[in-house]
């Protein structure tokens, strides 16, 4: 029997009995075979999606394959270039977050095995995307760039300041 996977945000209580103590909110993976369920299970995020490794079989997205994904990632950071690969580039207010930001994103492209460009000037990195195996873009370019974007939430600088 096959099963759809789904991840979904979740809140639950833990109850005592006498009172009511919340639990952390996270992701939780529901397993069905019903069809309809399936169907109507939200699709997670893209960050919250898994990095999926391709083939020499699978060929580059098209626009029409990356638009959804390309809605889903910050357009004041990233642009899709020669319809080959994405450019990113994040602003930070001194050098010493930048260098945190780049660790972080060094530390990610380990984890997943995709390793992006990266260039680091004070108050700026550049990064550049794409799968080499495919010398195009992959879903996993857009899922890690998402995931970027979610780090440079904390270092975001303030507009005022």
């Amino acid at each position: 029997m096959a099963f759809d996977t789904a991840v979904v945000t979740w809140s639950s209580y833990k109850t005592d009995g006498m009172t009511d103590t919340p639990r952390e909110s996270g992701p939780m993976r529901i397993f069905t075979s019903d069809p309809v369920v399936a169907q109507h299970m939200p699709e997670p995020a893209l960050a919250e999606q898994e990095c999926e490794a391709c083939t020499t079989e699978d060929d580059p997205l098209e626009p029409e394959e990356y638009a959804d994904y390309r809605a889903e990632i910050r357009d004041d950071v990233w642009t899709v270039v020669d319809d080959h690969h994405l450019e990113g580039t994040y602003t930070f207010a001194d050098f010493r977050d930048a260098l945190e930001f780049t660790d972080e994103v060094g530390e990610l492209a380990e984890a997943e095995w995709h390793h992006p460009a990266i260039e680091l000037e004070w108050g700026e990195v550049m990064i550049e995307l794409w799968t080499h195996k495919l010398d195009g873009l992959h879903k996993t370019d857009f899922v890690m760039a998402a995931r970027m974007d979610r780090i440079y939430d904390d270092y975001e600088p303030d507009e005022g300041a």
